[in-house]
């Protein structure tokens, strides 16, 4: 399984809120097949068993931002890839939640 946090940032806009921006970014990634997402305040959790699904939705957000007029996107993702067992996002954080009791 693979998990990738991916946060975009562009640059050069209109005003300091790329709230707009973000939104249609995870907007173009909803009907990837074979790919789950989470939102957080800081970014976006991608999981997919493909890596060639994660590197899509990258390309996806970050051309979507650029089809908006955003001529420079920075552009910040993480990668975990784990081969010895399948585990999803939700597992993991009840995994550090179970630590903390």
């Amino acid at each position: 399984m693979i998990q990738a946090e991916i946060s975009t940032y562009p640059l050069a806009t209109k005003t300091t809120s790329v709230s707009f921006y973000i939104a249609k970014a995870i907007e173009s990634i909803k009907n990837i097949e074979n790919l789950r997402y989470e939102i957080n305040s800081m970014g976006t959790i991608l999981e997919s068993d493909d890596m060639n699904i994660i590197n899509k939705a990258s390309k996806s957000m970050i051309e979507t931002i650029h089809h908006l007029g955003i001529n420079r996107v920075e552009v910040i993702l993480k990668i975990d890839s784990r081969k010895d067992k399948q585990v999803k996002m939700e597992e993991k954080v009840e995994s550090i939640k179970k630590q903390m009791e």
